[in-house]
C-alpha cells in the first residue's frame, strides 16, 4: 500500500525495497504527527509540539560512523578522521537492512539540501519512525508539492532504529551503525533513534560533494544586515562559544544557524530549519527560540515534561544534557526567507578561551584566518565534567572535524582563498574569560563589549581605527573601541599578575604549535610562517 505524492519513476522500488507493508510518500506535518501518536512514538505536545525520546541513544554515534573504501573515494577521504568498510560489508549490511523493511511501514521524505538550486542535493529520507520523517523535513529543504512529481533522488538515507548490525557481518563496531557509500549514493543509519544521525549524515555528503563545485561547505551560522543580503556575516564556532546567541541578532536577518555553503555567487543555507539545545533555555535569554517549544510540530527531544501538564523542564538533563528542539526556520520572525546571502563580507571565528590569554577581538589575515579555522581551538571550563579542575584546550578541526570526509587542508585552502579572492574582513572573537583563567580570578567576558566589538566590525567602524599586533599570535588587536573600557582590549593588563598571564600565554601558544604540527606537510609556506611565528 502507498499512499502520498511520489515520482511514480522513483519509487522505493529504485532502492530494492519491494516488499514493505506500507509506504508513506511526503506527508506533511499534520500527518506525520497523528501517524507518530498512532503508532506511540511520543506525545503531542502544548501548542501542538512532538515530546520523542531516543532510548540510549541521545546523541550522535561516532565511533559507529564508516565510510565504504570504494575506489573512487579512496584518494579524497580523510581516512585518519573516517572509519572505512569494507565494501562487501557494507553490501551485506544493505542487503540486510532491505530485507528488514519486509512487512514494514516505511514515511519517506523527498527533501532538498541546500537553498541554492545550482548546488543543491536531492535526498530522499526514508524513516520507520513518523516522527523521524517530521523532523527532517524541519531540518532540510521542502521542495514544492508540484516539484515532488519529477523529482529525483541524489542520495537515499535508510533510518531503521530497530535494526541491530552485527559486527561480526557487516564489519562494523556494535549494533548500531551509520554508513555512506558515495559510489552507491546510499547512507544506512540502524541501531539508533537519534533523529541528528539524519541531519548530519546530509551534512557529511554536501561537505564531501561541494568542494569540488568551488563551494566551501561551512559548520557555522550567517546572517545579513536588513535590506543588504550582500552584507553577509558567517559565524563559526563549536558548542559553548556563542555562535547561535551572537548569529540571532534581532538587528539583522537570520540566513541560518548551523549549515552553510559558500559559492562565488554568494552564502546560503544548506537547511530549511533549526535543531537547538534546550537545556537552560529561558524566554528572557533566548524568546524566539523558547516560543518554538509550544509551536505546532516542532520536534521535542529527549526532555523531561509534567506527566499531568505536558510543562516542560529546560533544567533537568536526567534525560541528557543535549536535550534539543527542532522547528522550521519560518518560525523566527527575522530568518530570510530564501536563506540567501551574498559573499560574506565579515568571517566571525568565535573562541572560548578559558585560559584567559585572548584579547576579545582580533583581525586576521587569510593565512592567519587558515590557521585558526584549522586550529578549531575553544577550551573546557572546570567544572562542566567530572575530572576537569583547571582550563583545558579543544582542537576541532575546521570547527567541525567529525562531520569532514575530506582532509582540512582542503576546506582551510577553500576558506583562505575566499577570504583573499573577496576582500573579506575576518575576525577572532573571544567570548571566554578575561583578568585571569577560568576558576583562577578569571571573570567571563561581557556580554556587553562583545556585541559592542562585533557591531562596530560588522559596520566597518573597527576596521578604520588603529590597531596593535599581539605579541603571542601576531594578530591585529584594536588599541580602543566606544563603548568598550580600553583595558579589556589587552588581556595582559587586565591581570592582576602580568607575569602570570605571560606564563598562561605561553603554554596557550605551546598548546596551539603542538596541535598545528598534524598539518605542517599539508599547509603553504605562508600559514606555517603562522604557526612558527606564534611558536
Amino acid at each position: 500500500m502507498q499512499t502520498g505524492k511520489v515520482n511514480p519513476s522513483h519509487t522505493l522500488a529504485k532502492t530494492g525495497i519491494t516488499n514493505a507493508k506500507h509506504i508513506h510518500y511526503n506527508l506533511n506535518e499534520p500527518a506525520l504527527i497523528e501517524a507518530a501518536i498512532r503508532n506511540g512514538e511520543g506525545k503531542l505536545g502544548l501548542g501542538g509540539a512532538f515530546l520523542a525520546t531516543t532510548g540510549k541513544h541521545t546523541g550522535r554515534s561516532p565511533k559507529d560512523k564508516y565510510v565504504v573504501r570504494e575506489a573512487s573515494v579512496e584518494h579524497a577521504i580523510w581516512w585518519e578522521n573516517n572509519q572505512p568498510m569494507d565494501e562487501a560489508a557494507f553490501n551485506r549490511l544493505r542487503d540486510d537492512m532491505l530485507a528488514h523493511t519486509n512487512d514494514a511501514t516505511l514515511y519517506v521524505q523527498d527533501l532538498f539540501g541546500g537553498a541554492d538550486p545550482a548546488y543543491r542535493l536531492n535526498v530522499r529520507v526514508v524513516t520507520e519512525l513518523a516522527w523521524h520523517g517530521l523532523f527532517i523535513r524541519h531540518l532540510l529543504r521542502r521542495p514544492e508539492r508540484a516539484e515532488l512529481e519529477g523529482f529525483v533522488p541524489g542520495f537515499t538515507i535508510i533510518n531503521c532504529p530497530s535494526f541491530k548490525a552485527d559486527p561480526a557481518r557487516h564489519g562494523c563496531r556494535s549494533d548500531t551503525v551509520i554508513a555512506v557509500s558515495f559510489e552507491q549514493k546510499l547512507i544506512l543509519i540502524g541501531g539508533t533513534a537519534y533523529a541528528g544521525e539524519n541531519k548530519k549524515s546530509v551534512f557529511g555528503l554536501l561537505n564531501y560533494l561541494l568542494p569540488e563545485q568551488g563551494v566551501m561547505p561551512m559548520h557555522c551560522s550567517a546572517n545579513h544586515a536588513p535590506g543588504a543580503p550582500d552584507d553577509a556575516a558567517v559565524f563559526f564556532g563549536l558548542s559553548g562559544t556563542g555562535k547561535t546567541t551572537l548569529s540571532a541578532d534581532p538587528a539583522r536577518v537570520l540566513i541560518g544557524d548551523d549549515e552553510h555553503g559558500w559559492a562565488d555567487t554568494g552564502t546560503f543555507n544548506f537547511e530549511g530549519g533549526c535543531y537547538a539545545k534546550t537545556i537552560n533555555l529561558s524566554a528572557e535569554a533566548e524568546p524566539e527560540i523558547h516560543a518554538t517549544t509550544h509551536k505546532f510540530g516542532t520536534v521535542i527531544e529527549n526532555m523531561v515534561y509534567d506527566p499531568d501538564t505536558l510543562e516542560l523542564d529546560f533544567e533537568d538533563d536526567s534525560i541528557t544534557p543535549n536535550m534539543r528542539c527542532a522547528y522550521p526556520l519560518h518560525y523566527i520572525s527575522n530568518a530570510s526567507r530564501t536563506a540567501r546571502g551574498g559573499v560574506p563580507r565579515h568571517v566571525i571565528m568565535l573562541t572560548c578561551d578559558a585560559f584567559g590569554v585572548l584579547p576579545p577581538i582580533a583581525r586576521l589575515t587569510p593565512a592567519q584566518a587558515m590557521y585558526h579555522f584549522l586550529s578549531g581551538f575553544t577550551s573546557k571550563v572546570p567544572g562542566t565534567e567530572g575530572g576537569v579542575t583547571e582550563p583545558q584546550p579543544t582542537f576541532s578541526t575546521c570547527f567541525g572535524a567529525p562531520f569532514m570526509p575530506r582532509r582540512p587542508e582542503v576546506y582551510g585552502a577553500l576558506l583562505r582563498d575566499k577570504i583573499a579572492a573577496n576582500d573579506v574582513q575576518c575576525w577572532l572573537v573571544n567570548t571566554g574569560w578575561t583578568g585571569g583563567a577560568a576558576g583562577k580570578g578569571g571573570s567571563r567576558m561581557p556580554i556587553r563589549a562583545t556585541r559592542a566589538l562585533l557591531s562596530a566590525a560588522l559596520s566597518g567602524d573597527l576596521a578604520k581605527g588603529a590597531f596593535r599586533t599581539d605579541a603571542n599570535f601576531g594578530f591585529d588587536v584594536p588599541r580602543e573601541v566606544a563603548g568598550v573600557e580600553a583595558k579589556l582590549l589587552t588581556p595582559r593588563a587586565t591581570w592582576a599578575d602580568p607575569e602570570a598571564y605571560d606564563r598562561q600565554a605561553a603554554k596557550l601558544v605551546a598548546m596551539f604549535a603542538e596541535n598545528f604540527a598534524q598539518y605542517a606537510e599539508h599547509v603553504g609556506d605562508d600559514v606555517m610562517a603562522i604557526a612558527v611565528n606564534a611558536a
